[in-house]
């Protein structure tokens, strides 16, 4: 199987909004949920909630734009755990329901990104995804994840890859 654009966005936005889904469980059995859904890195900075929405956006829009499919409308009122993860499962299942095969042109299709001000960018699908989602997607999931860290939840690198799973390599194999 060649590698593509499938390869390099669906897997790689199920594997991170699944592990944020859980950084959810780890953050609630360990601090109260009022304390985490609005918490933020610096006060000028959205809160967690944003940064999981904001992730589900960049994923979701992302294989969108790609394809050429509609992006299921999700409304950013998510103000608990619970709604936090309705709204990684719908992401996820999403990104899933996308055949493979509607990305097979997508390196070449022309993705225009327009912003509120009327500014905005016009790219192939190859540099959208390498030069603009992955990176705005992985700002939000790595800005959740450290939201959580300096909130005093007990995550480390083995959460952030976890779903890399146990090492397949032991020492003297």
């Amino acid at each position: 199987m060649s590698f593509g654009i499938y390869q390099a966005s669906v897997p790689v936005f199920v594997n991170a909004l699944t592990n944020m889904r859980a950084w959810l469980d780890k953050a609630a059995a360990e601090k109260p949920e009022a304390e985490l859904v609005e918490a933020r890195l610096a006060p000028d900075m959205r809160p967690l909630t944003f940064q999981y929405q904001s992730a589900s956006d960049s994923a979701k829009f992302a294989v969108a734009r790609l394809t050429g499919v509609e992006a299921p409308s999700m409304p950013d009122t998510e103000a608990s755990f619970a709604e936090l993860r309705e709204r990684c499962d719908k992401t996820i299942a999403f990104v899933k329901s996308v055949d493979p095969s509607a990305f097979a042109d997508s390196a070449g299709r022309t993705v225009e990104l327009k912003f509120p001000n009327g500014m905005g960018y016009r790219l192939d699908g190859q540099s959208y995804l390498t030069g603009f989602a992955l990176p705005n997607f992985f700002f939000h999931v790595t800005t959740a994840y450290a939201i959580l860290r300096a909130s005093g939840v007990s995550l480390g690198k083995p959460d952030f890859l976890q779903h890399l799973g146990q090492p397949n390599i032991q020492p003297g194999s």
